[in-house]
């Protein structure tokens, strides 16, 4: 949005910005600047505020909507460009969900030039998820609104955003970190250079860290041919090698992402990997983009699965199509791209069986759902996403290997990474399948699926 690259940093924080707004506002109605207006830093909505839409009144003299309104004005055009910072001065003075916030953030939208349809069915569906999972206080949901909005929004990619994913990936992979960082820091305490013994002696930090025998040796070498050709032996210039090595690794390559819609995503992974919730996760970040989204239960050999995935698409809102349990899956894949077709969904996320991944009926099923759905709409499925779980180390490996060729994998999703000390299996999983990671879980939360990017994770974890 234009609206944003325009705006310029005025005040370091929002209270500044806040309070220098409501000195202008009082100058401008002719107030005491000695007394206080509110308790807050941004001019409070009183409860009874009335709603941002609607007509404007006739009389001269401004109403108490205008009033706070007008302040709101001043105090978010002087804040940083930021989302946190606007953020701040929306909820100031608003400490539970209700009318008060409902107001002020249809004038952010309204304020950032989208639409009064965005605004009316995000608060809409946003009072919705609160009220199902039963919050009430501001600080509560804080970190979850500003991620939707962010989302909602188009500013995911803006600097404030960005810093607050690489904080949550830095605590996310705080026990890979512990395990590899902290060994490789006495590793280089303990050398003078980056002679056999440190390399066999980080060999084995890499295997703890569940990188693998294959994956470590080929790292390796690629070190020490970095190493070579800097003209180094410094164990001091270390991280510095092993950090560029690891944002090319994690390098992903241009890939054509226009579709003929709707797109067709293909989940595929072994049960436990937490793919019905990545599923739910993906279909909120698409909806929250402004995508049409349907569901489809392809996995009819567990009614717990068809069950879990109505439940979450009824909380989401989004379509969903299922048949019987023990229903043929590629029937159910069939069925649910006539339906993403003729309905103008956006996107199908199409769950699959997740059995062993040994067992080659599997294999031959996907193969089979792989086949239709492209009969029944040209050039689907757009993308097969395998989601793996971090905590399961080499297995992941086998994993990727086995349905890399059955199906073929376009992307990966590494699930459940804040809760392991083996994260060097994301090292190992681009490096042997060159196949990139997408998304990374760091939570249970639908804020905690994040977008991968290689450089921030090398930097995160050699900090």
């Amino acid at each position: 949005m234009g609206f944003f690259s325009r705006l310029k940093k005025a005040w370091a924080s929002p209270e500044e910005a806040a309070q220098r707004a409501l000195d202008e506002y009082k100058r401008e109605k002719g107030l005491d600047l000695d007394e206080p207006a509110v308790s807050a830093p941004a001019p409070a909505v009183p409860e009874t505020a009335a709603p941002v839409q609607g007509d404007k009144p006739s009389e001269a003299a401004p109403t108490p909507s205008e009033d706070w309104q007008a302040g709101l004005t001043l105090a978010l055009r002087q804040a940083e460009p930021k989302l946190s910072q606007w953020l701040n001065i929306i909820v100031a003075g608003v400490d539970r969900k209700g009318p008060a916030l409902w107001d002020r953030l249809a004038f952010l939208f309204k304020a950032l030039g989208a639409p009064d349809a965005e605004a009316r069915d995000f608060i809409a569906k946003f009072e919705a998820w609160l009220d199902d999972m039963g919050y009430d206080a501001v600080a509560d949901f804080k970190s979850e609104l500003q991620f939707r909005l962010a989302l909602a929004l188009e500013l995911e990619d803006e600097e404030d955003e960005r810093d607050r994913l690489f904080l949550k990936l830095s605590e996310g992979i705080s026990k890979t970190r512990e395990q590899i960082t902290k060994r490789i820091d006495g590793l280089l305490s303990a050398h003078s250079s980056l002679n056999d013994d440190f390399w066999e002696e980080f060999e084995e930090i890499l295997i703890m860290a569940d990188v693998g025998m294959e994956a470590a040796g080929q790292l390796m070498a690629n070190l020490k041919a970095r190493a070579r050709k800097a003209g180094t032996d410094n164990p001091d210039d270390f991280k510095d090698i092993l950090r560029a090595e690891l944002e090319d690794i994690f390098k992903v390559p241009k890939r054509i992402k226009a579709v003929n819609p709707p797109e067709v995503l293909m989940m595929i992974g072994v049960n436990g990997v937490g793919k019905t919730t990545t599923i739910a996760k993906l279909a909120y970040r698409a909806q929250m983009q402004g995508r049409k989204v349907l569901i489809a239960a392809g996995d009819t050999f567990r009614a717990a699965a068809i069950d879990q995935l109505r439940v979450w698409a009824d909380r989401l809102g989004t379509g969903f199509y299922a048949k019987a349990e023990g229903s043929d899956p590629a029937a159910v894949a069939f069925e649910a791209m006539d339906k993403a077709v003729s309905e103008g969904y956006d996107l199908l996320l199409l769950d699959t069986a997740g059995r062993l991944h040994t067992k080659s009926n599997l294999m031959d099923e996907l193969t089979k759902i792989k086949r239709v759905v492209g009969k029944k709409h040209e050039g689907a499925p757009h993308r097969n996403v395998l989601v793996i779980d971090a905590t399961t180390g080499q297995n992941a490996l086998s994993q990727t290997k086995l349905f890399n060729q059955a199906v073929g994998v376009d992307e990966i999703i590494l699930t459940k990474l804040d809760g392991t000390a083996k994260g060097g299996v994301v090292v190992a999983v681009t490096l042997q399948n060159k196949l990139p990671i997408t998304f990374v879980g760091l939570g249970e939360k639908m804020e905690d699926l994040r977008p991968f990017d290689g450089k921030d994770f090398a930097k995160a974890l050699l900090t």
